[in-house]
């Protein structure tokens, strides 16, 4: 996967099994479709990095990796850039693309995010108009408990510290919000990702944390350090571990669950990795 034309093999294959093109992957679905698959095997021995003038190439035994657009596989991190090659070095016999979601997200960042950016964000500020926080139920009690516990303090967060003052609701009916209100989920999603090498990176990572959750509240209280990944993943899934704990656990529910859970700790390592 270098400049060698020797390597277009491995690059085709890879250019499969990574696909990069800024399209939504669903984590569920890219694993299914990866065990339908011949993994390729293993072409290189060692993934390593070298600083290129601020920019951390990932090597393949000494060679510069490409995306499969053919962009170099370089990120502005040397933190980033390791997260990659532990990716890399981790693959034994065959390169097994379900275990290297972050190589998938900077993919997308370095050959489809960064190409339209501004459409990556207004996407995660359009979940803003319809957010998972802003939707309560009436009953059970327990619920509604649950629900206040994990999701006012964000609601609560998000007025103090953006500005954004957002409207609940009571069952699925839409609740329009304020015009101010978008206005400062967009400011908020704009400072987040800022400008440079780094924006497509943290714009897809803030993207996949906001289609995984169904919030962008969520998505920029983690991006912002306000919530760890792991707590805003429990409060993206306060009705489905509710559900759980009354009526017990679905098994294929659960494994869908844990795959598109290792999707969002990949997007943010790569958040924390920037930061």
């Amino acid at each position: 996967m270098g400049e060698d034309s020797k390597q277009d093999p491995e690059r085709d294959l890879l250019r499969d099994l990574l696909p990069s093109t800024g399209e939504k992957i669903d984590p569920v679905e890219m694993a299914r479709r990866d065990q339908r698959k011949a993994l390729p095997r293993r072409f290189y021995k060692s993934a390593s990095t070298r600083d290129e003038n601020g920019q951390f190439a990932l090597l393949l035994d000494g060679r510069p990796a490409l995306t499969p657009a053919r962009n170099p596989l370089a990120v502005p991190s040397a933190k980033l850039a390791q997260l990659l090659v532990d990716e890399w070095e981790a693959q034994q016999e065959v390169i097994d693309p379900s275990a290297m979601p972050v190589t998938r997200i900077v993919n997308s960042a370095l050959d489809g995010v960064a190409r339209d950016i501004e459409a990556v964000r207004a996407e995660v500020v359009k979940y803003a108009g319809s957010d998972l926080l802003c939707y309560r139920a009436g009953e059970p009690e327990a619920l509604v408990a649950e629900q206040r516990k994990a999701w006012d303090p964000i609601i609560a967060w998000m007025r103090e510290a953006h500005d954004a003052h957002f409207v609940l609701a009571e069952g699925v009916m839409h609740a329009a919000q304020p015009d101010e209100t978008i206005a400062a989920v967009r400011k908020a999603v704009n400072a987040l990702t800022g400008e440079g090498a780094a924006a497509p990176l943290k714009a897809a990572a803030l993207s996949t944390v906001t289609t995984l959750t169904g919030s962008a509240l969520l998505a920029l209280a983690l991006a912002s350090g306000k919530l760890a990944a792991d707590e805003a993943w429990a409060a993206a899934h306060v009705d489905e571990d509710h559900q759980a704990r009354v009526w017990g656990a679905d098994a294929e529910a659960m494994e869908r669950q844990a795959r598109r859970k290792v999707e969002m700790d990949a997007a943010a390592a790569v958040l924390a990795a920037l930061s």
